[in-house]
């Protein structure tokens, strides 16, 4: 049993949180939102704490899942933030979407620190968190990301550990490269099967099975010619991603026009209203 902070109780950190309890370990939760975090410990049990630091006291292994890189750098590195608490030792691990750059600050912080920091982005959305079936993509040192792991397993089904500070962050980027064209590229196909007025559904069935299924195509295919866009990962969180691909791509010189593109379509969907829609309402912007 190890004894956890846990910082962010959002759609991904509160199932991740319950996950870590259910398997045996001590956790004290931390919320922006006190009643969030009350609310949590009345259901699921453990202890919530005033600020992060005071989640972190004699923690073995502190943890985040928050919003942004401003929200990253408030619970970690400020007055009440989770580092002024953790013993040297310790091992903290950064589940939010960031950047490469304040991955590696707080690599660097912590290593000033003696702790063990692991960026570990997750991949699988709302429902993976449930399902404790998420994949995580780490950045650290072999010795951090070999602690990290065990107490990951309880969430996640795939970790993989992919180079030093701030890879985690870019593999993210990656990840969400790839999910924008295969978007893009579902969005129009299915528009032009409605266009041809063609069977959706038997249209699915046909090109399912091949080579170009998808996860997003086996999944978001038949909501998106319902137009139902309720499925949890929100425009704004992919926008939010995509800017932060596209810094790092200015910093690294990759061409990105793809992304770029899909971006500002996705800059369409929020004038349309559709912010907190899941990233498949895409296809919206293309009239049926």
């Amino acid at each position: 049993m190890a004894k956890i902070g846990f910082i962010g109780l959002g759609v991904m950190g509160a199932p991740m949180a319950r996950h870590l309890l259910k398997a045996g370990h001590d956790v004290t939760v931390y919320n922006r939102n006190p009643a969030r975090a009350e609310a949590w410990v009345s259901e699921h049990g453990g202890r919530s704490a005033p600020t992060p630091a005071a989640a972190a006291e004699d923690a073995d292994a502190v943890f985040t899942c928050v919003g942004a890189d401003p929200d990253l750098e408030a619970v970690t590195l400020r007055q009440d933030g989770c580092f002024r608490a953790m013993r040297k030792g310790a091992l903290f691990v950064d589940h939010t979407t960031v950047s490469a750059r304040i991955a590696r600050q707080l690599a660097a912080e912590g290593k000033d620190r003696g702790l063990l920091v692991v960026d570990a982005p997750v991949s699988g959305g709302q429902a993976g968190a449930e399902n404790g079936t998420l994949a995580a993509m780490c950045g650290g040192t072999e010795k951090a990301v070999a602690a990290a792991a065990p107490l990951m397993q309880a969430y996640a089904s795939r970790i993989v550990h992919i180079g030093g500070a701030g890879a985690g962050q870019t593999t993210k980027m990656v990840n969400q490269i790839c999910i924008a064209g295969v978007l893009q590229g579902l969005s129009e196909a299915l528009r032009f099967a409605q266009a041809s007025d063609l069977d959706t559904e038997k249209v699915f069935e046909a090109i399912s099975g091949g080579a170009a299924a998808s996860w997003q195509m086996l999944n978001r295919w038949n909501s998106m010619a319902a137009d139902s866009f309720d499925f949890g990962f929100a425009v704004d969180w992919m926008r939010k991603d995509l800017g932060l691909t596209l810094d790092e791509a200015r910093t690294n010189g990759a061409s990105l026009p793809m992304t770029a593109m899909v971006d500002q379509f996705y800059a369409e969907v929020q004038a349309m209203g559709g912010g907190r829609q899941d990233t498949s309402s895409l296809v919206r912007r293309i009239k049926q």
